[in-house]
């Protein structure tokens, strides 16, 4: 079982490649995967008191697969964003790479977001505000992406208090 220490921290540079996308093969993989995403989510959050959701490669499983739990586990197996509005917002991004930073980025207003489930099924989901802006932040994690690279500007750093 993977646990805190297990955790990536921003410099690793697996943080910033690519991941591959989840073979249907590794399906029976996907739940050992989720198990310990959601263990180390449970001790980010017991620790540093947030955490919604958690992307593979934070932990080195170098694979196109998100988990969150906000009141329900989902699974997302090689996700997909589409329809990005144009409209944008900013806020204080956090990343449990680097825990006590925040980043001040500009995310989406709203999307849908297509992905298989872990039974394999191609599901969709329209997403705004919090849930857009999080599915955005974890999908950059698939693509290499911090939120320390999507600064607004220069001075978009803080720390958390």
């Amino acid at each position: 079982m993977k646990t805190l220490s297990d955790l990536l921290l921003l410099g690793d540079p697996r943080l910033y490649e690519t991941c591959a996308p989840v073979e249907k093969s590794e399906l029976p993989l996907v739940p050992g995967w989720v198990a310990d995403m959601d263990n180390v989510m449970r001790e980010i959050r017991a620790r540093y008191n947030f955490g919604r959701a958690i992307a593979a490669p934070q932990l080195g499983i170098m694979k196109r697969l998100v988990y969150m739990n906000i009141g329900r586990p989902v699974v997302f197996i090689n996700p997909e964003l589409q329809n990005l509005s144009p409209e944008l917002f900013e806020l204080w991004d956090d990343c449990m790479s680097f825990p006590n930073l925040l980043v001040k980025v500009k995310r989406h207003q709203s999307l849908t977001i297509s992905y298989l489930d872990e039974n394999w099924q191609r599901q969709e989901w329209h997403m705004q505000g919090a849930l857009s802006e999080l599915l955005q932040h974890e999908c950059d994690h698939l693509d290499g992406i911090l939120c320390t690279m999507r600064a607004v500007d220069d001075k978009a750093f803080k720390w958390r208090l």
